[in-house]
């Protein structure tokens, strides 16, 4: 832990992963400042999930430094804090969006309580102030009202992505991890909740690391890509200059896939 000065919000040096004799990931290395969206994509078993997996600690990192500035302004190694430290990181900070968001939500309890318990947990007390807090999310992500109190059983997937998406964002993280976020959903819905999260981060001016197969969805939301093949990083840049001109053959192979299908 040691002091900041004006630097990224996210710095990841030499990130490593191994499954047994398989590589996960391998010397992923980025910075991440305060607003900007990189995404991250690649094709299944790329490693990109990986990488998410061990920033959001999901899995343990087996090498490598991921250096947080927290808002006080002290810079903390994530991979190294105990785990009653990263859990106040991710309840404070950080917020986590699941391809499917079931893992990310309570099925058993309200779309209101969802939402509520993250503020809860903060502290928060007043019932009206904590529904009312809820309201507002839930109509940020074109929620009808009137579902506050319904199960989140009741919803459809794109509802639950929203859902998902309001609970994360109530307590005002400053840094979103997000996997997939369209994945599953039929093109209508996608382009609504692209819509919706596009509007969101620049709102609300939130960083995000997005983890995507789909390279419409990171022209859309991503500032810089980098692209993945066999756990390592084989091209990075500017979105739209490594999607226009891409340099490794890798990525020129996604690229004119998605326009030679």
């Amino acid at each position: 832990m040691s002091p900041v000065a004006d630097g990224p919000l996210l710095s990841v040096r030499g990130l490593g992963k191994r499954y047994g004799t398989q590589t996960g990931c391998l010397d992923v290395r980025f910075d991440l400042w305060p607003g900007e969206v990189i995404g991250v994509v690649g094709e299944s078993g790329s490693g990109k999930t990986t990488v998410l997996d061990c920033l959001s600690g999901r899995v343990a990192a087996d090498a490598g430094r991921v250096e947080y500035a927290v808002r006080d302004g002290r810079v903390v190694d994530v991979l190294r804090q105990d785990e009653s430290a990263r859990r106040r990181l991710l309840l404070r900070e950080w917020g986590i969006v699941h391809q499917n968001p079931r893992d990310g939500l309570r099925m058993a309890v309200s779309a209101g309580a969802n939402v509520g318990e993250r503020l809860m947990a903060l502290g928060a007390r007043h019932y009206g102030e904590i529904r009312g807090r809820a309201l507002d999310w839930l109509a940020q992500v074109e929620i009808g009202l009137d579902r506050i109190d319904d199960l989140p059983e009741t919803f459809s997937g794109g509802m639950l992505q929203r859902l998902q998406i309001a609970r994360n964002l109530v307590t005002g993280p400053r840094l979103v991890l997000m996997d997939e976020p369209t994945g599953g959903l039929d093109v209508s819905v996608q382009a609504r909740l692209l819509d919706l999260l596009r509007g969101l981060v620049v709102e609300l001016h939130l960083s995000a690391v997005i983890v995507t197969h789909d390279l419409a969805v990171a022209r859309l939301l991503a500032h810089r890509l980098i692209v993945m093949r066999g756990g390592e990083t084989v091209e990075s840049g500017l979105t739209d200059q490594v999607l226009d001109d891409p340099q490794h053959p890798y990525t020129q192979l996604l690229v004119s896939s998605v326009l030679h299908p």
